[in-house]
């Protein structure tokens, strides 16, 4: 995990790098081509580790100081004694003030240009993408994306310079096409679009180097994302005291399981019981109530033809997570309308999600859980503009509903109206089979009922959710992953 979880954007992140050039009466600044310098170190240092055996080096240069990273990166390359190759992108002569002194400082190391690419391409064991890092502002042309998709072709691993070339640093989106990194050596701060939506396709293993900026610079700046790390566990769960009995430890109504769907409301009650809730009772059609005992005896089941929560039973539940399996038809949408209104602390996720912009109401007192495509619904866009901007899209959404938005995907986010927006960084493809959003309900919905405030619930209960699933994949591996395959590593991260 980084030692620094602050994420900024690429604004912030030019601010820093003049903050830091200018200094402040605490420390010096640093002159700009020194940080150029420390840049090409840091990813001369990476490859020295990674690749020892190491010989042949192709190095893609483009514009602004991205490039200038590269060639000064050439630089040291040459200076090893390593076979390196320099393929500009654009014309060099057009690069300004540092980017201009690395071009001309590898030239007098004796750096020249190759012009047979595909000869450099297949001769490389290592290639090292310098063509534009955050300073990406507009749609690639179509010459560039012609060379980032050669390389994409290849085996041959990629290093990134401080951000994978046509991925937006600000938002994980991709102009037409981005390298696909094995690895991003990012400089001074984390860029908050690298943790988010595709960024998770092409940036590899992100490495982390501060270039010896002192602290102080960091405190001057509020990070604009938060990563979420282990400390969301360890800091946030409560021990029991040795007296705690069932009736201090939360009800959760769970609502939903229509025809042919009670597997969802079965993995959300399993999952709030593993994570350590008191009670769970559970609303779903009389005919799947014999198979949700039989799987879980534990679970309090009613089944309910006629869609109405008995006034008893509502008096008696602290906390009501609805949408699994909770259908589209009248059954669904009577139920949903009754639980809407209702004066507890709620969860809304899946078909309840469906149902919501029908209605106007105070969510206040409610976490939604969204995909992109029910993100897209709830604000009447398409998912492509969700993934576009998915910081953005976690915005609007509380802007919408006022509720705490758990906008799920790669790179989950937290938002709760107030900045920093949270990014969860754990998680696996294996995921990407069904049940998973049942379980992650009952997760957060198991720990509002348990007494966490619902933006504490939400944070713990995307941490604890995608780590039981890192768990689950590290013991088994990805493919073939069950919803069901995370309850036991739930138990084991809520003892954390």
């Amino acid at each position: 995990m980084f030692y620094t979880r602050r994420l900024y954007s690429k604004q912030q992140s030019r601010e820093l790098d003049q903050l830091i050039i200018k200094g402040n009466s605490s420390d010096a600044g640093i002159a700009s081509y020194l940080l150029m310098q420390r840049a090409a170190n840091a990813v001369c240092e990476f490859y020295r580790l990674k690749f020892p055996q190491l010989h042949s080096i192709l190095i893609l240069t483009g514009a602004g100081n991205n490039a200038g990273d590269g060639y000064l990166i050439a630089k040291q390359a040459i200076e090893q004694g390593r076979d390196v190759s320099v393929y500009s992108l654009s014309d060099p002569d057009d690069l300004q003030a540092d980017a201009q002194q690395a071009y001309l400082d590898w030239q007098e190391a004796g750096g020249e240009f190759v012009e047979d690419l595909d000869d450099a391409l297949r001769s490389a064991d290592l290639i090292i993408d310098a063509i534009l890092g955050t300073g990406l502002k507009r749609a690639l042309d179509p010459e560039w994306i012609e060379v980032i998709e050669r390389v994409n072709e290849l085996d041959t691993p990629v290093i990134a310079v401080d951000v994978p070339s046509g991925l937006d640093a600000d938002t994980g989106a991709v102009f037409g096409n981005a390298i696909i990194a094995d690895y991003s050596v990012c400089f001074i701060c984390l860029k908050k679009g690298m943790f988010t939506g595709q960024a998770r396709n092409y940036c590899g293993e992100i490495i982390f180097n501060d270039l010896q900026v002192p602290a102080s610079v960091y405190s001057q700046f509020e990070e604009e994302a938060y990563l979420l790390g282990d400390e969301e566990l360890s800091s946030y769960l409560h021990q029991r005291k040795p007296c705690t009995h069932k009736g201090q430890t939360g009800h959760l109504l769970i609502v939903g399981g229509n025809k042919g769907m009670c597997g969802a409301v079965i993995l959300a009650a399993q999952s709030a019981l593993r994570s350590g809730v008191g009670r769970v009772s559970v609303i779903t059609r009389p005919e799947h109530v014999a198979a949700v005992v039989s799987v879980q005896p534990e679970i309090m089941v009613y089944g309910v033809d006629e869609p109405v929560i008995a006034d008893e039973l509502l008096q008696r539940v602290n906390v009501i997570a609805i949408g699994p399996g909770l259908g589209r038809d009248e059954w669904g949408k009577k139920l949903f309308e009754q639980v809407l209104y209702q004066d507890h602390y709620k969860l809304l996720d899946a078909d309840a999600l469906y149902h919501l912009p029908e209605h106007a109401a105070d969510l206040s007192d409610a976490v939604i859980t969204p995909h992109p495509g029910e993100a897209a619904r709830l604000l009447g866009i398409d998912v492509a503009a969700i993934e576009q901007d998915r910081f953005r899209a976690a915005q609007r959404l509380y802007a919408e509903y006022n509720a705490v938005i758990v906008l799920k995907g790669a790179g989950t986010l937290v938002f709760d109206g107030k900045d920093p927006i949270d990014v969860c960084p754990f998680g696996n493809p294996g995921m990407a089979s069904a049940g998973m959003g049942d379980v992650l309900s009952g997760v957060i919905a198991a720990l509002m009922a348990q007494g966490y405030e619902k933006e504490e619930a939400a944070r713990i209960g995307v941490c604890l959710h995608s780590q039981a699933a890192d768990a689950a994949v590290t013991a088994a591996g990805q493919t073939g992953l069950l919803a069901s395959d995370l309850l036991p590593f739930i138990r084991q991260f809520i003892n954390y």
